[in-house]
């Protein structure tokens, strides 16, 4: 299995419009992040994780010449704003896009997306079969995947767990059942906005402390702000197990 981060940013990311702070100004392409995603590889196939509004981009910066799958973790903007270039692998891979969702996401990407939907089937349209997923496990592809769910203040996300790895995203708590899911988990993904506390997300001690409590292999920080700092200088201060993520570092199991 390979993972590949095709984003570890957030929509208050980098480079933020207009911002002149060290991270934003930084030409450290480590502190260059696109809206958060990854792309796991594996029985020779490939599933994203979330469509946010660089999505074509990321397609193209790293060549994905192939799509099988698309995992959505929720609805806000930034997770799902690209979902309309998917077409192009309508088009390369000859056949619909299978879409992972939950109720409250299709309820979204309808009204985004009214004409994927509408009756008369307009030409070059995302062509999508749409799958309902609860927060119950699933089998795609050979993997059972096991979704974990988690709070976002006050909106239920998804976080995945396929195999040995884990990938949770948005989120500022997780129950002690969920919890039990990450188990023996060799990489964990999780979000960590910034240094400050936040209303919706864990900060950068609070995912070091639950990261440090699931104990995995390595654990990995995503959907950072340029709140955080630099790449450089955050990175020494993290545990030995603990790595900031970047756009399209790659890890194998």
């Amino acid at each position: 299995m390979k993972i590949t981060f095709l984003g570890t940013g957030t929509s208050q990311g980098v480079p933020v419009i207009g911002c002149r702070c060290e991270v934003c100004m930084s030409l450290d392409s480590k502190d260059n992040r696109l809206r958060c995603s990854v792309l796991i590889e594996y029985n020779d196939r490939a599933v994203v994780i979330d469509t946010g509004p660089d999505f074509r981009q990321q397609m193209l910066k790293y060549k994905v010449s192939r799509l099988d799958a698309v995992l959505f973790t929720h609805e806000h903007k930034d997770h799902v704003a690209g979902l309309d270039d998917v077409r192009a692998f309508n088009f390369i891979m000859k056949r619909h896009m299978d879409v992972y969702l939950t109720d409250a996401v299709e309820a979204a990407i309808r009204r985004e997306f009214s004409y994927i939907f509408s009756d008369f089937k307009y030409p070059g349209i995302p062509l999508l079969n749409l799958h309902r997923i609860e927060n119950q496990p699933f089998e795609l592809f050979g993997e059972t995947i096991q979704p974990i769910q988690v709070m976002h203040y006050q909106m239920p996300v998804l976080g995945f767990r396929v195999g040995d790895f884990a990938y949770i995203t948005d989120a500022n708590s997780i129950s002690e059942t969920e919890l039990q899911k990450l188990k023996g988990v060799k990489f964990l993904v999780l979000n960590a906005l910034r240094r400050e506390p936040h209303i919706s997300h864990f900060n950068l001690n609070e995912a070091i402390d639950l990261i440090q409590e699931v104990a995995p292999e390595k654990g990995f920080l995503t959907h950072l702000s340029h709140q955080m700092g630099l790449h450089e200088k955050v990175s020494i201060e993290l545990p030995s197990n603990v790595e900031i993520a970047y756009d399209g570092l790659t890890i194998s199991l």
